[in-house]
């Protein structure tokens, strides 16, 4: 037991993921919203009191009930497929042909180890085949896979895999730069170190491609 313990602690502290898939149990969409939202308001209380706080203070009397509305309606809200944005997609009647980039798309995530936040940006980029989706479908995928217990080679795959299923092609790439509050505010406290991560899907593996999406990347976009 100690030992499957120092390994869990191994991977968590490490920020190792074990699946592109978020790990769901097949029940996890059984009980409603409302009803989780009351079984984490307990679990939350069951946790500050253990800590010696006193929850009859005006400033904390709310703070499970917050918390828990927190946990399922926003920053976990990704969890449920219901949330995810809808995939309508569009001809590409100007036959517009180059690489079409989304970049500086904020992040705002939780990491699943130690549940603090994420937070970068993402620069995303695809290549029509004759099908093109709405700018801000892109944001609103990468807001999606955002919001669950992340780690971030993961939502770097996800939000690629999504593209192509909804573009219908392989020319997607995804570049993250995001930093973890998990390594700036606990354990070795680096408070400047961030974490960039990069999926690249079809054409965006040969150099010349790869290389003009992230030259792309560079530009500076002051207004």
């Amino acid at each position: 037991m100690i030992q499957n313990e120092d390994f869990q602690d191994e991977i968590g502290n490490d920020h190792i993921a074990t699946s592109a898939q978020t790990p769901l149990r097949e029940d996890a969409f059984a009980i409603s919203d409302d009803e989780k939202i009351e079984l984490i308001k307990k679990d939350v209380e069951h946790i500050l009191n253990t800590l010696g706080l006193d929850l009859t203070d005006d400033s904390l009397k709310g703070t499970p009930n917050r918390v828990a509305k927190m946990f399922v309606k926003e920053i976990f809200g990704g969890l449920n497929p219901n949330k995810k944005p809808g995939s309508s997609t569009f001809d590409n009647k100007y036959k517009y042909g180059e690489m079409l980039v989304e970049k500086n798309i904020v992040v705002y995530s939780t990491c699943e180890h130690h549940l603090l936040p994420i937070v970068g940006r993402a620069h995303v980029a695809y290549i029509s085949n004759g099908t093109v989706v709405g700018l801000s479908k892109m944001n609103r995928i990468v807001d999606y896979y955002a919001k669950r217990p992340q780690v971030q080679e993961r939502l770097t795959i996800q939000i690629v895999q999504e593209l192509q299923k909804v573009l219908g092609t392989d020319d997607v790439a995804c570049v993250i730069d995001a930093k973890h509050l998990c390594v700036n505010s606990r354990g070795i406290r680096d408070i400047e170190s961030s974490t960039v991560t990069a999926e690249f899907g079809g054409k965006f593996k040969e150099d010349k491609v790869r290389r003009e999406f992230l030259d792309y990347i560079k530009l500076d976009t002051q207004f």
